[in-house]
């Protein structure tokens, strides 16, 4: 299976992404295709508080689809800015598009060096493939 795995973002061993937003000075989060597509269907999503203080693998929102329910991680440390309102009503998002309108917050970090240990679209891709062959 060939999954969509963006080049401008970066990725944790946990399925979530990470992106960053030079026009706010924030790192917007979200999970893989992979993630939404080994979860199926999403039908609820608890997000995060605006103001909220998170650390890094701490859990940043819970995800409940018709197969689990998991929670998903944040991959910096910082402070939520902004969460995606839209997902309360379209959860759905999730599997429609993951690295889109399926975001989950907007992070403002205070140490940009800390993404420094996330993965490159590259090691991410090579750690969904010998997730693959495991599965085989």
């Amino acid at each position: 299976m060939k999954w969509l795995i963006p080049e401008d973002r970066q990725y944790t061993d946990e399925h979530e992404w990470l992106k960053v937003d030079e026009k706010e000075d924030t790192r917007i989060v979200g999970i893989t295709d992979f993630a939404q597509d080994k979860l199926g269907d999403v039908v609820f999503i608890e997000l995060p508080a605006s103001g909220q203080a998170v650390s890094l693998g701490q859990s940043l929102a819970v995800v409940e689809s018709v197969k689990a329910v998991v929670d998903v991680y944040s991959p910096v440390t910082g402070e939520i800015v902004r969460v995606n309102q839209e997902l309360t009503e379209k959860p759905e998002l999730l599997n429609e598009d993951p690295y889109g309108k399926g975001w989950i917050a907007a992070i403002k970090i205070g140490d940009p060096n800390q993404t420094a240990e996330l993965l490159t679209a590259q090691d991410y891709a090579d750690l969904l493939s010998d997730i693959e062959k495991e599965d085989i």
